[in-house]
């Protein structure tokens, strides 16, 4: 008994237990791609990940403080080699002990008045020494000057410094004020500076493959195992075979080209029933296929054109026709098959079409022969009498009738005997095929029928050719296409039996 498709087999456990396993690497695959992903973007995107504020538009004051996302910088600094920079270290330590001061005592102390003017001397050799080149930051030094102009209203950013480091400054205006000034748009553009160490190649040293290297003997073991299964399945394939049949986990073995994960990562999650892109798949592949056909299909129908039209203009046409003679073919089957095909259709057309065509075959013929004998036979003064108008239609369809039931009879015979097997008729029908090959290739040997033929012949399918691709530019539109296979795809219709099913 067939079991149903909705009652499926129970999945083997060994099976199971591979599916399992398939998951949890497809799991892992995406985890180490996540890792490649905040690996690669680390570097030019450090400054978000140590303030962790989000600025939509960078040319507006406009922040979005994201205080959830961990800080992964102590993390990934080590890393990439990455460690404070000695001038920007500097800077913040005084401003440190400045802010210190100020909390403590005012900014009316010896001691404030002396670390007023030695931030102020720090600024100033900041902005001269420029560190932030080391490490690609020469926009945020920038940024450092334009904000300290829009703060006081100068055009100098080392006067804006130097006013509001003055102590006259703090007593206007209060530390309180001037210390969110600095804490919230001028230290975080300090600390984004840093510097990184150069290893014995001369590149940024890096240090992730100390991350990456577990994931890739982890996938290096699945590859193993995936094309041990499939020897297992068929033990008539080679390792190599089987090796290669997981080409696309190559980019998961690769140190370069990381980025190319995205790949087999994606396959894995499908094949493991984690991920669903089957409906992506067939809309992305049903695009490229509708745009393909339409461009293969105009390729196909130029080069069979121009294929026609070179057989055309060849001057061996008259020799190309006369090999189709039986005794200039090679092959004796391409004979036998024509034969077998006329002996097929002959009957068929002779002993159904022609006489289920009865009716109009007698009223064509009928006509005919009416108008021949208004035209031909009956003088003008006779047809006026009366009924010699009937009596023509009622002769002309006895004699059409006559006519055509003579012809099929003849042609019912004439099928019945093409349908037996009869080789005096077979070799009467080659050699009148024969006959007909030599008599056209005679024919357009003579005279200018041949160059008058292929001109026109030639001129008749340019024409085609060119109607044909224009029809078929007019309307390939591949968005309409698609939209008609949606149409047929989606649309309700009658149900088929499958359907009912």
């Amino acid at each position: 008994m067939i079991r149903p498709r909705w009652q499926a087999l129970k999945p083997r456990r060994d099976l199971l237990s591979w599916r399992r396993w398939d998951q949890a690497i497809a799991v892992i695959a995406a985890v180490n791609l996540t890792w490649v992903a905040v690996d690669l973007t680390y570097i030019p995107l450090r400054n978000f990940w140590l303030q962790r504020n989000l600025y939509p538009v960078p040319s507006l004051p406009l922040m979005v403080p994201l205080p959830w996302l961990p800080d992964i910088t102590p993390v990934l600094d080590p890393l990439k080699g990455i460690e404070p920079h000695r001038d920007t270290e500097a800077y913040l330590q005084a401003y440190t002990a400045l802010d210190r001061a100020l909390q403590e005592g005012g900014s009316g102390t010896p001691e404030s008045t002396a670390l007023l003017e030695r931030q102020a001397a720090l600024t100033t050799e900041l902005m001269e020494s420029n560190p932030f080149i080391s490490s690609g930051q020469a926009g945020a030094l920038e940024k450092f000057k334009n904000r300290l102009r829009a703060r006081t209203g100068l055009e100098s950013a080392r006067e804006s410094a130097s006013l509001l480091l003055s102590p006259e400054h703090l007593e206007r205006s209060p530390w309180n004020q001037e210390r969110q000034f600095w804490s919230q748009q001028i230290l975080p553009l300090v600390k984004s500076n840093y510097w990184r160490s150069i290893d014995e190649n001369g590149r940024p040293s890096d240090l992730s493959w100390r991350i990456d290297t577990p994931f890739q003997l982890l996938f290096l073991l699945d590859i193993l195992l995936r094309s041990w299964r499939l020897k297992q399945r068929y033990p008539a394939i080679r390792w190599r075979d089987a090796l290669l049949r997981r080409w696309i986990d190559l980019p998961l073995l690769l140190p370069f080209a990381r980025w190319l994960r995205v790949i087999p990562v994606t396959e894995r999650l499908c094949v493991a029933g984690l991920l669903q892109l089957e409906p992506l798949r067939a809309v992305i592949s049903r695009g490229v296929v509708a745009l393909l056909a339409v461009e293969l299909f105009e390729v196909i129908a130029i080069r069979v054109v121009d294929a026609l039209q070179q057989l055309i203009r060849s001057p061996q046409l008259p020799e190309r026709v006369r090999g189709l003679c039986s005794y200039q073919s090679s092959d004796l089957n391409e004979e036998r098959e024509l034969i077998e095909l006329l002996r097929l259709w002959l009957p068929l057309l002779l002993t159904r079409v022609g006489p289920a065509m009865r009716p109009q075959l007698q009223a064509v013929i009928s006509h005919l022969v009416q108008q021949s004998l208004d035209q031909n036979v009956v003088p003008d003064a006779l047809r006026r009498l009366p009924g010699l108008q009937n009596a023509e239609s009622e002769f002309s369809r006895q004699l059409a009738e006559s006519m055509v039931t003579s012809v099929l009879d003849l042609s019912k015979g004439a099928g019945n005997r093409i349908g037996q097997r009869d080789p005096v008729l077979e070799s009467l029908g080659s050699e009148a095929l024969d006959r007909l090959w030599e008599e056209l290739a005679h024919t357009l040997e003579q005279g200018p029928v041949l160059s008058r033929s292929q001109d026109l012949l030639v001129a008749l399918l340019e024409e085609i050719k060119r109607s044909s691709f224009r029809q078929i530019r007019d309307q390939g539109d591949v968005d309409a296409l698609i939209s008609e296979l949606d149409g047929l795809n989606f649309s309700p219709g009658v149900p088929t039996p499958k359907d009912q099913a």
